[in-house]
């Protein structure tokens, strides 16, 4: 079984939590028995989480071998100038290393995308921009330090694809099963 799911922003990707007060987690979302997530969102990102009861699916999902992309809708602060995209296209070196390159473009801000709550900051001062962003590795909060390293700080991150699986409507908060996966 595999599962696409649409992660509203302050979810945690996993289905308990022990902190106080509690923060809401996957149990409020997911009514499917013996599903994990395949791989994770950070609590503050948004957007396309698998999830599945297949271990040898999860390992093929998440291992960096299989370079898997993953596609990203990303609010970011400041102008993106070309140089700033070439960095992000050729690799960027963070403490752990350097990425692998990423596709990077600029894109309008999607008229389809539901109003996030809380909303982002505005400042009248700061332009913000869109990118599309795909990756084929995940370590942690990549796309948010790699655009920071570029100089764009992420203010919003939203998941759209993973592999050939896209949100396509998915409303935040929705699931649906995921018939034929490459």
């Amino acid at each position: 079984m595999l599962i696409a799911f649409n992660k509203p922003y302050g979810v945690l990707c996993q289905f308990t939590d022990r902190s106080t007060p509690p923060r809401r987690t996957l149990a409020e979302f997911i009514d499917a028995p013996d599903v994990y997530p395949a791989g994770r969102l950070d609590y503050d990102s948004e957007g396309l989480l698998l999830l599945t009861d297949d271990g040898r699916m999860s390992h093929s999902l998440t291992d960096p071998r299989n370079k898997t992309g993953k596609t990203y809708l990303v609010q970011v602060e400041g102008t993106p100038q070309d140089g700033q995209l070439e960095q992000l296209q050729r690799g960027v070196r963070l403490n752990d290393g350097m990425t692998l390159p990423a596709l990077a473009r600029r894109v309008d801000a999607p008229d389809w995308l539901w109003p996030r709550d809380p909303p982002v900051r505005f400042r009248k001062s700061v332009p913000d921009a869109w990118l599309e962003l795909t990756i084929h590795e995940g370590r942690n909060r990549q796309v948010r330090r790699m655009t920071a390293a570029a100089g764009l700080p992420t203010l919003r991150l939203i998941r759209t694809r993973i592999g050939t699986v896209a949100l396509d409507g998915l409303a935040p908060g929705a699931c649906r099963n995921v018939e034929n996966f490459r």
